[in-house]
């Protein structure tokens, strides 16, 4: 979470216009794991029932052959003289079969979600719209802006030219992620190309308003640059793919308005009927200073010793190196055995030689 009480207010060209409060919302807990599984089903509910046909795979007569002749007892097509007959038929597993489980339009395509969860994964995903690291890791150009979140004065809500709305977003230096949402459009790879959906490109910075009096019609040309009214502020927005950390540009009265939809920690939502922002767990995250801390460390037990643990007692007779650690002469001794063992067996050698065979 950010923790900055104030945030500058630019105007059109780039320069500093006022300052403004830090809405609490941009304090609350980052939960990737709420915001992940709420945008999972909700991007559910914009699917549109589809099915297979019921007659596909079965437009055949087929029969299996049943048992004792050596194959499988799948159903089989009838007939003679083509390479069609005799083939299996029917199974998921035969070459122009029907699939596994054929797709119903009754399935359940939609989810419901929890209203709570589905507010608290949005409170999650604008407080990491407020850490420039989660901005960056999500890959957005933000290299040269001046601070995040950015916020505008309530001006830019009447640019209803793109050439002004090129000009602004090069004035507060948000324009390179724009160009590269250009660089990165490119040609769907799949079948998608075939269904009206052939070209795919990055997410560009997300633009929220109070009033649209035209801001819509000057930005809705450019590309990766998607708007949204701050009541109606949606998850599958601010955590494209349920990642974290989308570019959010402000207008003035916009940013002002958080606090009165999503309230603070003290006061709840005025806008929607007795929401609070969810609290952290833990208010210092920083465990190692907290457990290191003299209240801490005052508390708890001394360390234990380290058990002692016993080794197993070696015979020394049997174990040389044993031996060498009590008697290191034992090593030169053995040496001196071997060496006399071997003179005498090459003295025996010798007069067996010269005594001749018996």
């Amino acid at each position: 979470m950010t923790s900055r009480p104030l945030v500058t207010v630019y105007d059109d060209e780039g320069s500093n216009l006022a300052t403004a409060k830090l809405p609490a919302v941009f304090k609350s807990p980052i939960r990737p794991d709420i915001v992940q599984f709420v945008h999972t089903n909700m991007a559910k509910n914009k699917r549109q029932a589809h099915a297979v046909s019921t007659k596909a795979g079965h437009q055949t007569s087929a029969e299996s052959w049943g048992t004792g002749r050596a194959v499988a007892r799948i159903p089989r097509v009838r007939g003679g003289g083509t390479h069609r007959s005799g083939q299996g038929a029917f199974g998921n597993m035969c070459r122009g079969g029907r699939m596994f489980a054929p797709i119903k339009v009754w399935r359940k395509w939609h989810h419901r979600i929890n209203k709570n969860q589905r507010r608290s994964a949005t409170c999650s995903a604008l407080a990491a719209s407020a850490l420039p690291s989660l901005v960056m890791a999500r890959g957005h150009c933000i290299n040269t802006v001046a601070e995040v979140p950015l916020v505008l004065a309530n001006d830019i809500e009447s640019v209803s030219k793109t050439k002004d709305a090129v000009k602004v977003l090069k004035a507060i230096n948000a324009y390179p992620d724009v160009d590269k949402v250009k660089n990165s459009r490119k040609i769907r790879a799949g079948k998608g190309k075939l269904r009206n959906r052939r070209y795919v490109q990055k997410k560009g910075p997300l633009i929220i308003y109070n009033e649209d009096k035209g801001i819509k019609r000057g930005f809705r040309n450019l590309p990766g640059i998607e708007l949204v009214q701050v009541d109606r502020l949606n998850l599958l927005q601010l955590a494209p793919g349920g990642h974290m950390g989308r570019f959010c540009i402000w207008s003035q009265a916009a940013f002002a308005k958080l606090d009165d939809l999503y309230g603070t920690w003290r006061t709840p939502s005025t806008l929607k009927s007795g929401y609070r922002l969810p609290r952290p767990k833990m208010m210092n995250t920083d465990l190692a200073r907290i457990i290191n801390s003299d209240e801490i460390q005052r508390c708890i037990q001394n360390k234990k010793p380290a058990p002692r643990r016993t080794t197993m007692k070696k015979n020394p007779l049997k174990n040389l190196y044993v031996m060498l650690r009590l008697n290191p002469y034992a090593k030169s001794l053995r040496r001196q055995q071997l060496l006399e063992e071997r003179r005498k067996k090459e003295k025996q050698a010798i007069a067996d030689k010269q005594r001749g065979p018996k």
